[in-house]
């Protein structure tokens, strides 16, 4: 790699978003564009993810996530796209005009210089210790992503009586996978009243599979000296705690914590890009960009998406934009707040600079039934929409041509 060389743009990170990005800048007229990754292959969670689902937004096919990355691996192999694989970047740093990157490569430090950056790093699993689980800390006790990691690309086995503990969508996945592989799975337990993951996965994988789904409840604590050999379990009273009361023993030499994914946003705070604390993503406007200028952010590492399709169509408009950005084409304008209204937990992008198509992203707080879902401005109604249930598992997303400069507000309320 040329020490010298200024990149149009840099990706961080070869997942669905990094692989989407890398391709929609160089199709938008980047002629240097540099894709890093830290693992040895690309793809980044997609290659483990053998169960299918993936695609049909993006190519009208069910694919599994193996094959929606060879999808993009493919276009990557036949573009002029310079991808360095087993490459860490440890900081980052903002110069005015470039942003430099300081990577770990082959034993040796490098510098990379690049007039636009996009962010596509994922997110992280919630561990025992992130969730204050007690109890003792024996062996038997992972999160779900790193389950499936060792089942479908390792071959490895990790127990033969489950619990999963939070109701994500790789966890209700790992329930039915266990099953499939002959493990038992004794239930999954949600804190919440209602399940973290999509409908269908409850419906697949863990109602087809007669395995129960124990909502309002916790963990009070797990035992076992050297291998897991159990968990107390107990449903939440009315104020929220833990009924010990009621609490019952489920005798298992596994747990699976399912319980929330955490961008994945170290080297944004480095760069001093500026942070929503309801999605623990970067603030962005309607084309990604952060508070930080020419550093773009998309998938995961935004905000936590429950559908691949979604993150590529993200990180293509983020790509496209860096594209832009690198060629100079830095028009700014007079920025928008778009406000998360009644019922609303957080809608993405966060400000809007310019005129123009643009695409909200929002999740709502709680369960609604029968619900109308509208997109307001300066008191007139932009979009409107009914809808018979919203979950806050769904993401839904809302396409709209901004004609006016003046601040928006997401409002959600049962009809």
């Amino acid at each position: 790699m040329d020490k010298n060389m200024i990149w149009d743009t840099a990706v961080i990170g070869a997942g669905p978003a990094g692989l989407s990005a890398a391709l929609a800048a160089e199709h938008s007229g980047a002629q240097k564009v540099l894709l890093l990754e830290r693992d040895s292959y690309l793809g980044g969670i997609l290659p483990q993810c053998i169960h299918n689902g993936f695609g049909l937004h993006r190519f009208n096919e069910e694919l599994t996530g193996s094959e929606y990355a060879h999808r993009d691996a493919e276009l990557l192999a036949n573009s002029s796209v310079t991808r360095l694989l087993r490459t860490f970047v440890t900081d980052i740093v903002n110069e005015g005009t470039e942003v430099i990157l300081q990577v770990v490569r082959k034993g040796s430090i490098e510098l990379v210089r690049a007039h636009s950056v996009v962010l596509a790093m994922g997110c992280r699993e919630r561990t025992a210790g992130a969730i204050s689980l007690a109890g003792t800390r024996p062996s038997g006790i992972f999160t779900a992503g790193t389950v499936q990691r060792f089942m479908n690309m390792q071959n490895i086995s990790v127990g033969n009586r489950v619990l999963i503990v939070g109701s994500g969508d790789i966890g209700l996945i790992m329930a039915r996978r266990l099953t499939l592989e002959g493990a038992q799975v004794l239930g999954v337990t949600e804190i919440m009243p209602f399940p973290g993951g999509l409908n269908r996965n409850i419906h697949q994988c863990l109602e087809d599979f007669n395995i129960p789904l124990y909502l309002s409840t916790g963990v009070a604590h797990v035992y076992g000296n050297h291998r897991l050999e159990g968990a107390v379990i107990a449903p939440l009273d009315d104020k929220g705690n833990l009924d010990i009361k009621h609490a019952r023993d489920i005798h298992c030499d596994t747990i699976l914590l399912s319980v929330g994914l955490i961008p994945e946003n170290e080297l944004s705070r480095r760069i001093g890009v500026e942070l929503d604390p309801r999605t623990q993503g970067p603030l962005v406007n309607e084309a990604y960009m952060t508070s930080v200028p020419g550093v773009f952010a998309c998938g995961n590492v935004l905000h936590v998406h429950d559908v691949a399709d979604f993150v590529s169509e993200e990180a293509q408009a983020a790509g496209e934009a860096a594209a832009r950005w690198a060629a100079k084409s830095r028009e700014t304008g007079s920025s928008v707040h778009v406000k998360a209204g009644d019922g609303i937990r957080y809608v993405l992008p966060q400000r809007i600079d310019h005129q123009g198509p643009c695409t909200l992203s929002f999740r709502v707080s709680s369960p609604i039934e029968s619900c109308r879902t509208t997109v307001g401005q300066e008191g007139k109604t932009l979009w409107k929409q009914n809808y018979i249930k919203l979950m806050p598992s769904e993401m839904i997303r809302i396409p709209l041509h901004i004609k006016k400069m003046s601040p928006l507000e997401v409002r959600c309320e049962p009809r």
